[in-house]
This record gives C-alpha cells, structure tokens and sequence, in this order.
C-alpha cells in the first residue's frame, strides 16, 4: 500500500529512530503484568532525598522516567542501586550535594520531574536549579502553581535565561495554600517541601488522587505527620528530620485500564496482573456501560467483550472521577462501539491531538476545540476543555503514524492493531516512558509486528 505519514502533533519528520511495522485485524489475547505507578515510583525516588538513612522502593517499573529520575539522583550524590528483591531500588541520601545546571539539564531531557526536586534539595543544600521543563504535548503545564508554593514557603525565585534557580536563605516556614485547580503535581510539591518546613501546612483544593494517598503514606513511612481532611483539605506538621522507607508502590492504574482498552478495541480477551478494583471504580462503570466484561480476581482483573459495544459519554475529571490518561485508549475502542460517543476532556486542553492519525486509519471523530455545551453535565465546564465526538463502528485500515505523545502513542499501536492491513508506527520510544516491556507483552499477546528502525 502506498503510505501517507500522518503527524498527530505537529510532530515533523519522522518523530524518531524507533518505528513498528503491525499487522493488525486480530484479537489481542493473553496475560500482561503491571508494576508500581510511573506517577507514584518517580516521586517516591524524589522523596528519598529527604530522609536521613537510605530508602527501598519495590515493583519499580523498567521505564525510561524512571532512569530519567535515577539519573537525576545520582548527579545530586544519591547512590542508587539494586535492592533486596527484583523490581526494587536502593536509594541513599547520605552524600548529597548540588549540581551544575548543565548536569541537570542534561539528564532530565523532556521530563518534568526536576520541578519536584526543589522542595526536598532546598531542605538538604538551601538552593535548587530548574532547567527549561518538557513533557508531552498535551497542553498548558505551567509551573506557576509549584513556584507560587515555594515562594509561600519562603523560597526565593530568581529566573535565569537557562532556567529558574532557587534559595531558602531563611529556610521554609509552613504555609496556607488554596490551589486554584487539584493539580496532582503542585499537590506533590507542597507534600514534598511541607513536610520538613517548621510550622504547620494546609493545603485546600488539593488532589487527592491513589498515587498522591501513596506518596503520603511513603512519607508517613518517613515520620511525616500527614492529615487527610474533608472536602480536599490536607495538614501537614512540619518535622525537624525524616527517615528511610520501604514502600512496595501502588499499581500502575494507567497501564491497566490501557490494556483493558485494547482488549476491547481488538475483540479480544486481556487478564491484568497487578490490577485492583477499588482503585479503578470509575473506568470499570465506564467499561461496563459500554457493553465490555470484566471479571475480578484476587490478583487482577481480566477485559473482554461482552458482545456488541454500545456508545457512552464519558467526562475526564481530577480524582475520582474519569481520569485524562484513560480517555486516549478508550477513543480507539468506542471506534468500534455503535452509536454516537462523546468524552468531553476537562483537564487538559490538547489531549486530542492524535484523533487525527485514528480518522486517517478510517475512524470517525469530530473534534470540537471549544467543548459541546449541550447535554447534561456532572463535571463544571472549563474555559480549556474540548469534546470528541466518536460516531461507529468504523473499520480501521493502515497508515503511517507518527507518536506524539505517551498515551496519544500507546492509542495510536492498540489502532494499528485493531486495524486491517499494516500501519507504521513511528517514534514509539516515547511509549517507553510509562509502559513496561512494552513490545515484550505485545508479543506475549498475539501481536504481529516487527521492529524496522
């Protein structure tokens, strides 16, 4: 077939080395194993910076953030090593020192996760340094929320052309801050840097979501003195010095309900290792509405079909509703449900970026950039949202696709997959970042694929 390269993203080029031939049109079936959370295990490695003995984290997932974040340690004079069991990590604070800008810059390549760094480095050294912050492209992601809370707690901001350095002259003092959105990551931020600041902490309108509760029971672990509140309200006592942990990391939520997605895009039939329902309610009422099976077992859930899948309307919303990261790989599998869906996207403004690959391969999606305004809503609409509009079944066929992003990426091979004919698949490295031995548990599941670049 002759091949048209479809950019998602403004992506030019190619979009990288790394390129999948697939041969789709089949059932994906079989078993996958999930690991800790990407979004619990980096931050969990952060906050070892803060304790005084060395810290174990176990099911820490073989990903390319998590190297990023190990990388990132070991220039700041953590000794990362193996732990006491596979899949775990010894993290130890004893020599901890600064690090040039250009170091940090070099090691933290697009991720985000220096910005979190700060809190903990300004307790050990009294300054921090941020290089210029990537991340996929899915939208605004300032980093207004973590520097107005740093500046709450007493540190001084100072930009500079290669990035924004920070101080504590004074130390960090407690704080009363209101987050004008429950952004998991500023969340994160006043977890980490309140937690040895002296006095007392409330933050309101906080995230709560099960890798933030995990992130609180790490540092519990560490002596922390933590309270959960009502009505997104979260205290925090300040202490003088933190301890080690061991801390085996919540599952990757993210990872499991993207499998599940693709067991009923393809028609096929997924068991989940590692997946736990409490932790999942809102995807699994979601899956079943929209005619998909799942069975519950004590070591995870298995996805499958429960016969002709039917249209659902779906709004992303911060802990616990529907959460953004599952609203990409759903897409790919209401391509194949009757009936008009709609996922109104609430959090971030450019998550349906790769929707344009999808109607290449023979879907049809409407996107509307400024949101539907009719309808029923139980999530307030925001100035940013956009709503997709998915009309099927729609067979899909090949083409030639380029990854813009993490989730978008993962969507675009589970289309490949679903789809007659064969598609290129290109920049998948970026898959990498959140997906443990991606291409391994695609092979365990019948996938027909080949690596060409």
């Amino acid at each position: 077939m002759t091949l048209n390269t479809v950019s998602s993203a403004g992506v030019p080029g190619s979009g990288g080395e790394e390129i999948l031939a697939i041969r789709g049109g089949r059932p994906l079936s079989g078993r996958v194993s999930v690991k800790g959370a990407k979004n619990l295990v980096t931050k969990a490695m952060v906050a070892a910076l803060l304790g005084e003995t060395a810290s174990v984290l176990r099911d820490v997932p073989d990903i390319s953030d998590v190297a990023v974040v190990r990388s990132l340690l070991e220039v700041h004079g953590v000794a990362v090593s193996e732990g006491p069991e596979t899949g775990s990590l010894l993290l130890d604070p004893a020599n901890v020192e600064s690090a040039h800008f250009e170091e940090i810059d070099a090691h933290a390549g697009s991720s985000r996760i220096p910005i979190l760094f700060c809190g903990p480095l300004l307790h050990r050294l009294g300054q921090a340094f941020i290089p210029d912050l990537g991340g996929c492209r899915i939208g605004d992601r300032p980093i207004d929320f973590h520097l107005d809370a740093l500046r709450k707690f007493g540190a001084v901001v100072e930009k500079q052309p290669s990035g924004i350095r920070l101080s504590a002259p004074n130390g960090l003092h407690g704080a009363n801050i209101h987050l004008p959105y429950p952004s998991v990551g500023a969340t994160e931020q006043v977890l980490l840097t309140a937690t040895r600041a002296e006095g007392i902490t409330e933050l309101k309108n906080a995230a709560i979501e099960p890798e933030i509760m995990d992130l609180i029971a790490v540092l519990q672990k560490m002596g922390a003195i933590i309270s959960i509140e009502p009505n997104r309200v979260i205290l925090i006592e300040g202490v003088k010095s933190l301890r080690g942990y061991d801390h085996r990391s919540i599952f990757d939520r993210n990872e499991a309900a993207s499998w599940a997605s693709a067991a009923l895009a393809t028609d096929g039939e997924i068991f989940v290792e590692g997946a736990r329902q409490p932790d999942m309610l809102t995807f699994l009422n979601v899956i079943r509405r929209m005619g998909g099976d799942f069975d519950i077992q004590e070591d995870g859930i298995l996805f499958r079909r429960a016969g002709d899948m039917q249209a659902v309307t779906v709004e992303t919303d911060v802990h616990p509703g529907f959460m953004t990261d599952w609203q990409q790989p759903l897409i790919v599998a209401l391509t194949q449900a009757h009936g008009e869906s709609i996922v109104h996207e609430t959090v971030y403004e450019n998550r349906f970026g790769f929707i344009s690959a999808l109607n290449q391969m023979g879907a049809n999606i409407v996107v509307h950039p400024h949101g539907l305004q009719d309808g029923p809503r139980r999530v307030p609409r925001r100035m940013l949202e956009q709503a997709a509009v998915v009309n099927g079944p729609t067979p899909l066929h090949g083409a030639d696709i380029v990854v813009p992003d993490l989730r978008g990426g993962y969507s675009h091979v589970i289309a490949a997959l679903t789809a007659e004919g064969e598609s290129v698949v290109r920049n998948i490295g970026i898959i990498r970042r959140g997906y443990e031995k991606f291409l391994d548990k695609l092979t365990g599941l019948g996938a027909d694929f080949d690596v060409v670049g």
